[in-house]
C-alpha cells in the first residue's frame, strides 16, 4: 500500500489570529451601500473605510496607530454629493488617495499627517468623464499619477492624476457592466470580469482585448453554496491568493505554483461575524519580526478588526524565504512615458530591516494653461483679465499664494489640533 505524499510548502501552516480588543477601530458606522467592493483601503500609514454619510458621501481616515474607540466627531474625508463606492491609496505617496462615487466622480484627496480638526472637503482634484455612478477605481503599479475607474455606463477610463486630465477611454468594450478590473505586474495589461460572463485581457494603450476565452479552466475549486461577492487578495511575493466572502465570515487561502495542479488549498481562517468588508496591508506595511506575511481589516458593522496572518518560525532572525524584495513607493515610470510605451518592473525594496514610511509628499496638479487654447467660436468677446493677454508669470504668483496660504491654513489647523489635545491632557489630569 503506498503512502500519500504530502506536498512541501513553507505556507503549510498559515494561521489566522485576530488582534485584542483595545488594537480594533471602534464605533464606526460601515457604509450600508449596496456595491460590491471592499469599502476598506489601508497602508502603512492610514486606514481608510467608507462610512455611512447624511445627504452625500463619506470615507474615514485614521493613523493605524490610533486604535480603540472613534471620537464621533472624528473628521471625514467628504465632497461627493452621493454615496462613495470605492477608495484606493496611491501606491507611490502614502497621503494621496481616490474616491469613486454614484455621483458620477472620482476625488483624490491629500491626507495630512497630522489629524485635522475639520473634515476635509476639498479634493486636491476632481475627475469628471463617467455618465453614471464610478464603482471600481485602481492606480497603475508603476506609473506615477496613473489612475483608473471604471462605471456603470461600462466604461473604462485612465487619467493623469498629474494633470486632471482623461489619458484614454476604453469603450465599446464591454456590453454589461464591470464588475472588477485589476493590473498585470507591470502595468502593461489590465483583466476585467464582466457581467456578460467574460474575462478579458485588455492593451489599454492599444486599446485591444487580446484574450477573452476562458472556457477551459487550468483549474476549478468548488469554495461553496453561497451567493456572497468574492473579494480576492494576491500577494505576489509568496504566491497565495486569499479569497474573503463579502457577507461570509471565513478568508480561505491557495498558494499557486507553476506546475499541475496548479492550485493547492493550505487553510481556511474562520470566525462568527461576517465581513461587511475588507482590506489588505501591501507587504511594506507588515511586521516582519514577527512573520507576518500577510494583514487584513475586516469591517464589521459598527467596527474594523485586523486579522494577522503569520507562518511560525522558531528564529528571531529576518526569514529571508518569507520576505523577497517587494515593490517600494517609488514610481518607475512617469504617467507620458507609460502612455507612449514604455513599461517597467515596480522598484523593490528590502523588508531586512523594516520599512519606515516616508512623510507627507504633497501631490502637485499641473493643469494645462487653459489661457493658450483658441477660443469658442462664436461672438468676439471683450477683453478682461481672464483672457489669454494675462500673462502666465501673473497666474503663476497668484497660485503661489493660493498654495502658500493654504499652507499657513494646514499649519493653523494643526497648531489648534495640537493645542486642544493639550488642553484634553490637562483636563483629564485635573479630573
Amino acid at each position: 500500500m503506498s503512502r500519500r505524499v504530502v506536498r512541501q510548502s513553507k505556507f503549510r501552516h498559515v494561521f489566522g489570529q485576530p488582534v485584542k480588543a483595545d488594537q480594533m477601530y471602534e464605533d464606526i458606522r460601515v457604509s450600508k451601500v449596496t456595491c460590491d467592493s471592499s469599502f476598506c483601503a489601508v497602508n502603512p500609514k492610514f486606514v481608510a473605510i467608507i462610512v455611512e454619510s447624511g445627504g452625500g458621501g463619506a470615507f474615514i481616515v485614521l493613523p493605524l496607530a490610533k486604535t480603540g474607540r472613534v471620537d464621533k466627531n472624528h473628521p471625514l474625508v467628504t465632497g461627493h454629493t452621493a454615496p462613495v463606492l470605492d477608495i484606493d491609496w496611491c501606491p507611490h505617496n502614502d497621503n494621496v488617495i481616490a474616491s469613486a462615487s454614484e455621483d458620477t466622480t472620482v476625488m483624490v484627496w491629500q491626507i495630512p499627517d497630522y489629524v485635522p480638526v475639520r473634515n476635509i472637503t476639498e479634493p486636491v482634484v476632481t475627475l469628471e468623464g463617467h455618465s453614471k455612478r464610478v464603482s471600481i477605481i485602481s492606480w497603475h503599479p508603476t506609473a506615477r499619477n496613473v489612475l483608473l475607474s471604471a462605471g456603470c455606463d461600462n466604461l473604462v477610463i485612465l487619467w493623469n492624476v498629474g494633470t486632471g486630465e482623461m489619458l484614454l477611454a476604453l469603450d465599446d468594450m464591454h456590453t454589461d457592466l464591470i464588475y472588477n478590473v485589476g493590473w498585470n505586474r507591470n502595468g502593461s495589461l489590465l483583466v476585467t470580469t464582466c457581467k456578460d460572463k467574460k474575462v478579458r485581457v485588455i492593451d489599454p494603450r492599444k486599446q485591444q482585448i487580446i484574450a477573452k476565452n476562458f472556457e477551459e479552466p487550468i483549474a476549478l475549486q468548488e469554495m461553496d453554496t453561497s451567493n456572497g461577492v468574492l473579494l480576492p487578495f494576491y500577494d505576489a511575493d509568496s504566491s497565495i491568493v486569499y479569497l474573503c466572502g463579502k457577507g461570509d465570515s471565513s478568508i480561505r487561502y491557495f498558494e499557486i505554483t507553476d506546475e499541475a495542479p496548479y492550485v493547492h488549498y493550505l487553510n481556511t481562517y474562520s470566525s462568527k461575524e461576517p465581513q461587511r468588508g475588507m482590506g489588505f496591508m501591501p507587504k511594506r506595511g507588515l511586521d516582519v519580526s514577527k512573520c507576518e506575511i500577510a494583514r487584513f481589516f475586516k469591517l464589521h458593522e459598527r467596527k474594523c478588526e485586523p486579522i494577522v496572518m503569520t507562518v511560525p518560525r522558531k528564529s528571531d532572525l529576518f526569514q529571508d524565504d518569507l520576505y523577497p524584495d517587494t515593490p517600494g513607493p517609488e514610481p518607475a515610470l512617469e504617467a507620458d512615458e507609460w502612455l507612449s510605451g514604455k513599461d517597467a518592473e515596480p522598484i523593490l525594496i528590502s523588508l531586512r530591516d523594516g520599512y519606515v514610511p516616508i512623510k507627507n509628499r504633497e501631490l502637485k496638479v499641473v493643469k494645462k494653461n487653459i489661457l493658450d487654447s483658441k477660443p469658442p467660436p462664436g461672438p468676439r468677446r471683450r477683453h478682461s483679465t481672464c483672457d489669454s493677454d494675462f500673462s502666465q508669470p501673473a497666474l503663476e504668483e497668484v497660485l503661489e499664494e493660493i498654495r502658500a496660504l493654504k499652507e499657513t491654513v494646514q499649519a493653523q489647523e494643526k497648531r489648534i489640533s495640537d493645542l486642544e489635545n493639550k488642553l484634553c491632557q490637562f483636563t483629564n489630569g485635573t479630573d
